[in-house]
């Protein structure tokens, strides 16, 4: 029997805008200045771009996780020429993340959903990020942190999706096995293969079609989750 949702957050959860190019990091630039770095705006977005990636590049065959204080130490010690102290890393990634969650919004009906849902099943959000108080964050201001089971992020386990730890992880925490656990997000490899390979139960946001997944695992978003789920017991 399930009993269980593990949902994923961005993308699945809330919208966001990745880089938020548009509306740019003007106060964390001015806060990088104040630390005394001599680099111009654009230096300073294809400098923190260039060491994000380098990052990425570094983690990507063992999906290992990286934390934002990790990436934050890296760049400022490149353009201050110095190894800075935690407590500028800290200012300048809060600063950063406080610029970046203003590309993060809350789709409607998603809270009413989770608390719907929370009257039936067992429910734990399983997350990329590098930064592990930033999705507990965002579920305490949509209301819905206290519903939660378990918030599991890969910064705290030390590895991302799609590597199994972390789903090892989230059902050590649960006390269950996998096979009692429905995942649920947006991204193929991350949210649908991962668990499944696992041994969850998984559904994939994709209205478009374009991932090789079973007609009755495709989502248009995750607001189908009921009736798919209602569907699946008939």
């Amino acid at each position: 029997m399930r009993t269980h949702i593990l949902f994923d957050f961005f993308g699945t959860l809330v919208d966001y805008d990745a880089r938020r190019t548009a509306q740019g990091y003007p106060r964390t630039y001015a806060a990088l200045t104040r630390l005394g770095a001599g680099v111009s705006y654009a230096q300073f977005l294809e400098g923190w771009d260039r060491t994000f990636a380098g990052f990425d590049a570094g983690s990507e065959a063992e999906d290992r996780e990286f934390s934002m204080t990790q990436v934050g130490t890296a760049y400022l010690a490149e353009v201050l020429g110095r190894r800075p102290g935690a407590g500028e890393v800290d200012a300048f990634i809060g600063g950063y993340l406080a610029e970046w969650n203003a590309g993060v919004s809350y789709p409607e009906g998603v809270v009413s959903l989770v608390r719907s849902l929370s009257r039936v099943y067992r429910l734990a959000v399983v997350t990329n990020t590098h930064q592990p108080d930033l999705v507990p964050g965002h579920l305490a201001a949509m209301g819905i942190l206290d519903v939660m089971d378990a918030v599991v992020t890969s910064v705290e386990v030390g590895r991302r999706k799609p590597h199994p730890a972390v789903y090892a992880a989230t059902v050590e925490r649960l006390g269950i096995e996998p096979g009692a656990a429905v995942f649920v997000g947006d991204t193929y490899a991350a949210d649908f293969a991962g668990p499944e390979r696992f041994g969850m139960t998984a559904y994939l946001i994709d209205p478009a079609g374009r991932a090789d997944v079973p007609g009755d695992r495709r989502l248009r978003s995750v607001l189908d989750l009921p009736g798919v789920l209602r569907a699946a017991v008939r």
